[in-house]
């Protein structure tokens, strides 16, 4: 296809085809999803943990893929389990990596293990799991997405006050009655919903752009909770949505599209405040003669 500078027409018409169609959907799902579960994992200092579960999670898919189930259960229930595991054994942020680290190593272990007993013809689908295929979405798989979102932003809705405030001061937090040890394990099970989502994305290896790197130009951009939040689901979603909207001219993967436009905007923002704070610097006098 070729650009026209018919912006609205050139969107309409690829909304006609339904693998288009089902992408901007599920991929507008998805950013929301990442954008503010994403939030509160800066916020806990739990960017390693998003992308260990990442990791465990290809171990699941690719075990549900030699089982012959939907690798997305697989994920979801190797995530889950990961995610409560790392919560109780560290309960501390600052005791997690060690956990996380060991956790993450046994599970890459053993997706290893479950891509070499797999005989059939899975080349493809180690593929989706590992970078995504958001084009190849179906029906199905946006039905499964839009409970998973509704469930997920209804949890989140209910729980966004006591996660904020343990991320914010886990010590405060627990003093005020907050069990540390609750609010671990919820946290993680988002995240590890999150990620499962995000996977059909931009794939395990690069979930970090969805997970974490709109988040980090939003707590560059906002001090407010609320519009760091707003701010990291919109730059979420408009990769998203320019990342597929690129996808219909060029022939490159809307993984990479959405993992360079959420990068490309991350260094703008690194290097705008860098020469805001060389203009406002107080100049230094020269010594007198």
């Amino acid at each position: 296809m070729s650009f026209s500078p018919d912006l609205i027409g050139d969107v309409l018409a690829m909304w006609r085809y339904p693998f288009m169609a089902h992408a901007f959907e599920v991929g507008t799902l998805i950013a929301i999803v990442a954008g503010a579960v994403g939030y509160l994992v800066l916020l806990r200092r739990s960017a390693f943990a998003a992308h260990a579960l990442a990791h465990t999670g290809f171990a699941g898919a690719a075990g549900a893929v030699l089982v012959g189930v939907d690798p997305v259960f697989g994920l979801l229930l190797f995530t889950s389990v990961s995610g409560t595991g790392i919560a109780v054994l560290g309960q501390r942020a600052a005791q997690r990596d060690m956990e996380i680290g060991t956790v993450l190593a046994f599970m890459l272990g053993l997706g290893l293990l479950f891509i070499n007993l797999y005989r059939g013809g899975g080349a493809t689908a180690t593929y989706s799991i590992l970078f995504g295929q958001i084009l190849g979405i179906g029906d199905q798989a946006v039905l499964v997405t839009l409970v998973a979102f509704l469930i997920l932003v209804a949890v989140l809705a209910l729980t966004y006050r006591p996660l904020l405030f343990a991320a914010l001061d886990e010590d405060v937090a627990e003093a005020k009655g907050l069990s540390p040890l609750r609010l671990g394990i919820l946290f993680m099970l988002l995240v590890a919903a999150a990620v499962s989502m995000a996977v059909q994305v931009v794939g395990v290896l690069l979930v970090f752009s969805l997970m974490v790197t709109p988040a980090a130009i939003a707590l560059r951009l906002a001090q407010r909770p609320r519009y760091a939040l707003a701010i990291s689901v919109g730059v979420a979603l408009g990769a998203t949505w320019l990342g597929l909207f690129i996808a219909w001219y060029e022939p490159y993967p809307v993984s990479f599209l959405i993992t360079s436009l959420v990068f490309g905007l991350y260094a703008v923002v690194r290097a705008v405040q860098w020469v805001g704070s060389r203009s406002m610097a107080p100049a230094v006098p020269l010594p007198a003669d």
